[in-house]
């Protein structure tokens, strides 16, 4: 039973959300907060598996909830967001977000979502992630963290990392770079390892922020 936490400070909208979720037999609703803070307290004292979180909202943003959550380890977070390319959700990936997702996503698409970030997986694309880098951090933006993070890699690791966040699939690395497709999965878990990153999608953040890639770089 993956059991979930609903924040949004619209009680429609997290009635909404219920009316979903409770249809699915392998999902639990196990409680709801209208406003960050509430959402930490809550996520602290019920430790769900997902928290779905609302990024716009009093007391304390769903940014800022998400980075205690997630710094916490108390649960995995899910953006709702109003909007495709939203800084809220940038910032919540980079605070440790597993994802961000539509609020008018379709029901199906949501509960597919809820499954595979409890399974581990991101549930972003990296190349949604690269749009929102490249409009945010705009062409040419600054570094905005050491580079020195990345000498834990070897240089193929860097190659690797350097493809996927230019939004390359493993089998599009693997082609690219004349390798197995079993040996990119095993080249992208040491990466997260080594740099103690949750999946893919914070790869990318990382890629970016320390300037192995560049806003507007090509495929």
């Amino acid at each position: 039973m993956i059991r979930v936490l609903l924040v949004d400070d619209q009680e429609l909208m997290r009635m909404g959300f219920r009316m979903v979720l409770d249809a699915q037999e392998d999902v639990e609703v196990v409680g709801e907060a209208g406003d960050g803070q509430a959402a930490v307290e809550l996520a602290d004292r019920l430790r769900p598996d997902i928290v779905l979180m609302d990024v716009r909202m009093p007391v304390l943003d769903g940014v800022a909830a998400t980075q205690r959550i997630t710094e916490a380890g108390t649960a995995k977070v899910l953006v709702m967001t109003t909007f495709d390319l939203d800084e809220y959700a940038l910032a919540a990936l980079r605070n440790g977000a597993s994802g961000f997702l539509l609020k008018d996503t379709p029901p199906a698409d949501l509960v597919s979502a809820i499954r595979a970030v409890a399974s581990g997986d991101a549930v972003v694309s990296p190349s949604v992630t690269r749009r929102l880098l490249d409009r945010f951090l705009g062409a040419g933006g600054g570094e905005l963290r050491d580079a020195a993070v990345l000498d834990v890699l070897t240089d193929r690791e860097r190659e690797v990392l350097t493809l996927v966040a230019k939004g390359l699939s493993n089998t599009e690395i693997a082609e690219k770079l004349f390798l197995s497709e079993a040996t990119v999965k095993t080249h992208v878990g040491r990466i997260l390892s080594k740099l103690d990153l949750r999946d893919r999608v914070q790869a990318v953040v990382l890629a970016y922020e320390t300037g192995l890639v560049r806003p507007g770089d090509g495929g």
